[in-house]
């Protein structure tokens, strides 16, 4: 099987590493952060940056021919336990059927500081 990067026009890690990568089926993150898209710039509001891993996954997703439906596993760092109520609106949205969803794990780290929020993911795409 070969690996293939997957890069997004909605964020860019500042290292020499992908923002996803591909191996036949299956599709893993490196660190998704809140990032404005475009851009270096962090909002301050929970609620926006939750919205930009959501943009920034689905982009990745895309980039590797894959979909929401294709989504494992999406886990979450935060600081603040409130992140897991400020996550449901989107998570229901991109997954409204309560027997297919993908597992999620809310990790909170108070002293984490800025961004309040980052994430990863793990999809499966059957070709």
């Amino acid at each position: 099987m070969t690996r293939r990067s997957i890069e997004t026009e909605s964020f860019a890690h500042q290292n020499p590493i992908p923002v996803a990568t591909r191996i036949g089926p299956l599709l893993t993150s490196g660190i998704i952060p809140a990032l404005n898209p475009g851009t270096r710039d962090l909002p301050e509001s929970l609620e926006e940056q939750v919205s930009n891993l959501f943009i920034h996954i689905g982009n990745a997703l895309s980039g590797a021919g894959a979909g929401w439906e294709h989504v494992a596993k999406i886990t979450f760092f935060a600081n603040d336990p409130e992140a897991r109520a400020k996550i449901n609106p989107s998570w229901l949205e991109k997954f409204p059927d309560s027997d297919s969803r993908p597992s999620r794990h809310t990790q909170i780290t108070p002293d984490r500081g800025r961004p309040r929020i980052s994430c990863d993911f793990v999809a499966y795409i059957e070709d």
